[in-house]
């Protein structure tokens, strides 16, 4: 059983043009102990899902339930449900330690008790010669810490997440995500995060549902998303990756420019739709829907256009042995980031973008190479 379900939620607001979705029809089911992010851009509504799931809005169609309990219409003060806001709300007249107490203060826990916990959060959460402090006199990383702590110290069930790292600079969110994914493995709670960051939803989440324009795209786990996206915007939102664009063959080949380029084999028939209704497939419902929809949008009809992706660092240039597939190609430009370098190579079926470790070789501007990758690394994705 889930632990927090939403059944066909809808948030619509009145503009002036009529009224405007938020969100349109979303289904999630996360489970006790996931950490499961909201990934998506500005709004794309998954904000509203965290407002609907804490109480802060109320739905004009469908339910929220937590366990068995239908929580649509209870205020956020009754829901075993926190939050932790993208500016932490933290009292600024409080020191660390009254931040932290104050939601076992308000609920009348004798002061024995409220010591002792507040003792092991300052520890579990680093916060060790900063008890004394006011908000104003730390760091964001370590503001952040506190609104963590005061979010947890009564163990609610589920833990909602409005972008809490992204006043941090670069290198102070990496090191503070890595103590958020720690934390949440520490506690079992389950995280609930809203991020436009596609990396650090990758990075953190046990599963993800890229969300865009009100509407779920896609539920999987990071590996999911990025290997196997199922439509066009998720692989454009999720990394990089070459998109070329043709008309399908047959079932192993399209015609990308002129160039035969083999695929995975396409097995899109009706049985596939039937094989998501057995009972002994695992995946929820809402993603039972999804998958649906987005098998019932494919077909195999010769000149059928169809968009194909490759991930830079699938293609390989100049390599010792050729893989399944491969062409020639010139480099226009070249990028040095870091660890590795961004080629751009200009080739029959258009231009192709190749990521590959800056240790390696270093191929000059109008150089003629090879390139090369794996039928496999081919992702078909249906326009």
């Amino acid at each position: 059983m889930s632990l927090v379900t939403l059944k066909n939620i809808s948030k619509i607001y009145p503009s002036k043009q009529g009224s405007v979705y938020a969100v349109e029809d979303v289904n999630l089911e996360i489970q006790a102990g996931e950490f499961y992010s909201l990934l998506g851009s500005s709004g794309s509504g998954k904000t509203t899902i965290l407002r609907v799931i804490g109480g802060f809005e109320i739905p004009e169609q469908g339910r929220v339930f937590l366990g068995e309990e239908d929580v649509t219409q209870q205020p956020p003060y009754q829901r075993n449900v926190h939050t932790v806001f993208q500016k932490y709300a933290l009292f600024p007249h409080m020191t660390v330690t009254e931040n932290i107490a104050y939601p076992l203060t308000v609920a009348g826990v004798i002061q024995g008790e409220i010591d002792q916990r507040v003792t092991e959060a300052i520890e579990t959460f680093r916060l060790q010669g900063l008890a004394d402090r006011q908000p104003s006199q730390l760091s964001g990383g370590q503001q952040q810490r506190v609104a963590l702590a005061r979010a947890l110290i009564d163990r609610p069930k589920v833990l909602l997440l409005d972008e809490p790292l992204s006043a941090l600079d670069a290198k102070i969110r990496q090191e503070v995500r890595q103590e958020l994914r720690e934390l949440q493995k520490l506690t079992s709670i389950t995280f609930i995060y809203v991020t436009h960051d596609q990396e650090e939803a990758l990075a953190l989440s046990d599963r993800i549902a890229v969300m865009h324009d009100g509407k779920v795209e896609q539920i999987g786990t990071p590996s999911d998303i990025y290997n196997q996206p199922a439509s066009l915007f998720v692989a454009k939102f999720i990394g990089k990756a070459n998109l070329l664009t043709g008309k399908i063959i047959n079932s192993r080949t399209v015609d990308i420019n002129g160039y035969v380029l083999d695929i995975p084999e396409l097995s899109v028939n009706l049985g596939d739709l039937d094989s998501l209704d057995n009972s002994d497939n695992n995946l929820p419902n809402s993603e039972q829907q999804i998958a649906k929809e987005q098998i019932a949008r494919k077909s195999q009809n010769p000149s059928d256009q169809v968009t194909v992706m490759i991930r830079p660092e699938r293609l390989q240039i100049n390599p010792r042995t050729l893989r399944d597939q491969e062409i020639t190609g010139k480099i226009v430009n070249c990028t040095y980031i870091g660890q590795t370098r961004e080629y751009q190579v200009q080739t029959s079926m258009g231009l192709l973008i190749i990521t590959k470790l800056a240790t390696g070789t270093d191929y000059a501007i109008d150089s003629i190479v090879e390139i090369s990758w794996s039928t496999e690394d081919c992702v078909v994705l249906f326009n």
